[in-house]
């Protein structure tokens, strides 16, 4: 192994003194591969003993729009934003010792959304494209076909078992993903009685936000954004107080926030809204805690106000702290879901540098918890037409143009390129000239092959990555809706337990075992 890592910190070096070289020096001999080879083939037959523990905690990482493309894209960058070539990295993700795929389509849905698949990875049920929590009975939008519908999530079986449960990402609240954990809807854009029709809400149906309160009582650790959607219609927000688009939305009047407060006051409860507030915290002193940065989605990791706004990473570090003082464990939602927004954009650029912070993010959550008793899963709901080739040279900026202009139209483009959406530009009826645009600025909407306002989501198979008790389970090729009866059957809750009373039997033994070995050891020593 000692040799291995001197190999990979020589290859770095020289990577770093000699500029941007078309590939490390030691890559010329072939003992740098074999030796590297056969350390990842020792690493890999050390598998052949099985994580079979419980899991006593249980953390979800759904990057949202995440598909493999997005994933190799992150890791050169992650690579040369630390001043290598990219190509030869390692995200935290690709350390996992388990990885399979999942097929993502809805049951109505060729290429899915992110409600549907939500709904899948999360209750263990596949489900209609816009629909949360409901099975694929419920038809979207029709109010009248949720009732005897509902499905429930792993979050809310951990919760029934006695575990701390969190949501933590970087969307809405009260987005798609976050929303399947807790709500029943068959629209996921119900964000709030302001953007539902009268209809429905004459036949029962609760907007999210109400849901989020009130399906699951006591949810241990809520943060992300989706301010306005809690508060009176028109209220002014605390952080933008003159700008109206983010103002209350509610027509019921009701202030949620305000009812979560007062039901929590004597339960070590608190509320913040700023990155100050959250990280001043002593985990000790709380017990539950909602937090909602933004109106809105919260901002892109690379617009943010470090001062003001937390990073994904800095919300996971906190609620994991809150979370694991429960001696039963927890389950934790982390998303990254403005992955999923940069590349409806366009905007390779801000997708990725979401795609790195969450990494950031599981390498937090893997310092603080231990893969012997935690079962981390890192996936996505669903892909982009997004995608990087044109040859570049190893090293080449993962931002950066092609090496060689077009053999049609004698123009240059840019690595990464979309199959549709706003990216999408004709100049003088031809293909505009990357090269007269800022090609890497943040916002640089890469160029797309079809013209559309919002880019959209891919239908191929996407990567789950898993350490921890019973990660083996996830191999080959799933359906996507078999990641959390894993996740279950790992930590003995939901439906699938009968495991679970023959492994204690087993565990009981164990030290009744230890201990008469002892005690024989210590007779022998006597006589």
């Amino acid at each position: 192994m000692t040799a291995t890592v001197a190999l990979i910190l020589g290859s770095c070096l020289i990577l770093g003194s000699l500029g941007k070289p078309s590939f490390p020096e030691q890559e010329k001999d072939p003992k740098f591969w074999n030796t590297w080879a056969q350390q990842t083939l020792k690493n890999a037959l050390g598998l052949q003993t099985l994580n079979q523990n419980k899991a006593n905690n249980l953390i979800f990482f759904l990057g949202d729009g995440m598909g493999v493309p997005t994933v190799t894209a992150a890791r050169i960058l992650k690579g040369q934003l630390s001043g290598q070539s990219g190509e030869e990295g390692q995200l935290e993700m690709d350390k996992f010792p388990f990885v399979s795929l999942a097929k993502t389509y809805n049951t109505n849905a060729q290429v899915a959304d992110s409600a549907g698949t939500a709904t899948a990875f999360l209750c263990g049920v596949k489900a209609n494209e816009g629909t949360v929590g409901v099975s694929a009975a419920a038809v979207r939008s029709q109010c009248n076909s949720t009732k005897g519908n509902e499905v429930t999530s792993i979050l809310k079986w951990a919760k029934d078992a006695g575990k701390s449960v969190g949501i933590v990402t970087t969307t809405r609240v009260n987005h798609a993903t976050p929303s399947a954990s807790y709500a029943h809807s068959v629209d996921r854009d119900w964000f709030s009685d302001a953007e539902m029709p009268a209809e429905a809400l004459q036949d029962g149906c609760k907007d999210i936000a109400r849901q989020l309160f009130e399906n699951i009582p006591n949810i241990d650790v809520i943060l992300g954004g989706g301010r306005k959607y809690m508060f009176p219609k028109n209220q002014s927000d605390v952080e933008y107080p003159n700008i109206a688009k983010h103002s209350g939305t509610r027509k019921d009047g009701r202030n949620l926030v305000a009812e979560w407060t007062e039901k929590m006051k004597d339960s070590k409860g608190h509320y913040v809204w700023n990155k100050q507030q959250l990280v001043t915290l002593n985990a000790n002193n709380v017990d539950y805690l909602l937090g909602l940065f933004e109106p809105g989605d919260m901002t892109y990791d690379l617009e943010r106000n470090s001062e003001t706004d937390p990073s994904l990473t800095e919300m996971v570090d906190v609620a994991i702290k809150i979370l694991k003082k429960n001696p039963n464990g927890f389950y934790l939602l982390v998303e990254g879901g403005r992955i999923d927004h940069g590349h409806h954009e366009g905007k390779a650029k801000q997708a990725l540098y979401e795609a790195v912070e969450m990494d950031r993010a599981i390498q937090r959550a893997g310092l603080l918890t231990s893969v012997h008793d935690t079962l981390t899963i890192v996936t996505a709901d669903h892909s982009h037409v997004f995608n990087f080739g044109g040859y570049t040279h190893r090293g080449n900026p993962i931002f950066g143009l092609a090496p060689a202009v077009s053999d049609v139209d004698q123009k240059p483009f840019t690595a990464i390129l979309y199959g549709n959406g706003p990216g999408y530009k004709l100049v003088n009826g031809g293909r505009e000239n990357v090269s007269t645009y800022n090609y890497q600025e943040n916002n640089y909407q890469a160029q797309a092959a079809v013209p559309l306002s919002s880019e959209t989501h891919g239908g191929e198979d996407v990567a789950v990555f898993a350490k921890g008790p019973m990660a083996h389970l996830l191999h080959g090729v799933h359906e996507q809706n078999y990641i959390p009866h894993v996740m279950a059957y790992a930590s003995c809750i939901g439906q699938n337990r009968q495991h679970c009373l023959q492994h204690n039997q087993a565990s009981s033994l164990r030290p009744t075992l230890s201990s008469t070995a002892a005690l024989l050891a210590a007779i022998k020593l006597l006589f």
